[in-house]
């Protein structure tokens, strides 16, 4: 099978592609899904002459059954319920209470670890375009677009190199502008459609988010 993308720098560059009529506009603010999001967006960001931030998505598993989300938690305070699974399986408050703190202590942790002493970007009325390395079912980047529109961003753009048709359907039935170069009927997995794909590491996340801030001094 031939591979679409070299590696996540090659896809972010395809990306972009895409994305030029919003290069040079000053409302305009990429958000990466870390970890493999970041490299992709660092290269959206760099042609958009665009500032990058990270949007740290945790889902919220059911206890005992961790691969089922009851939810999710983004960065920005934001807490998105999946009701259905709430309320089929008679989840308590207070379990996901207990879960959500769990989850919000990871998420801050690598917010932490990814910014340093790096304030993050406000989206209140910006044009944001939320960024991953790929999209299967799409549950973390909803999750995404969820806290961007409560955080009261003007507008969102999901930007993904590689998806499944069905999971673009949906989000743009629901309103979003998605952009991606490569739509697939099944998506089995993102990584075999680049040539490479190693984990990207936390200390990779850092160096580009370090460096894209030194391209985009003063913005904010």
């Amino acid at each position: 099978m031939m591979k679409q993308f070299r590696d996540r720098k090659d896809a972010g560059q395809q990306l972009a592609a895409q994305l030029l009529a919003y290069r040079d506009r000053p409302d305009v603010l990429v958000l990466a899904l870390p970890r493999g999001g970041v490299p992709v967006a660092f290269e959206v960001a760099h042609q958009l002459h665009a500032p990058l931030d990270v949007m740290i998505v945790r889902k919220l598993g059911v206890p005992g059954q961790e691969e089922l989300a009851m939810g999710a938690i983004a960065s920005g305070g934001v807490r998105i319920l999946n009701k259905q699974v709430v309320n089929t399986l008679k989840i308590p408050n207070a379990i996901i209470d207990q879960v959500t703190v769990r989850e919000q202590q990871e998420l801050e942790r690598r917010e932490q670890l990814y910014r340093g002493n790096r304030p993050p970007y406000d989206v209140r009325r910006r044009t944001v375009v939320l960024v991953d390395d790929g999209m299967a079912t799409g549950a973390s980047m909803r999750a995404a677009v969820a806290a961007v529109q409560r955080l009261q961003a003007a507008r969102s753009i999901i930007a993904v190199p590689v998806a499944a048709i069905t999971t673009c359907d949906e989000l743009t039935a629901q309103g979003n502008e998605v952009v991606c170069p490569m739509k697939l009927d099944i998506l089995y997995s993102v990584g075999s459609w680049y040539g490479h794909f190693d984990q990207t590491s936390d200390k990779e996340v850092r160096t580009l988010l370090e460096q894209a801030s030194h391209e985009q001094p003063g913005v904010g």
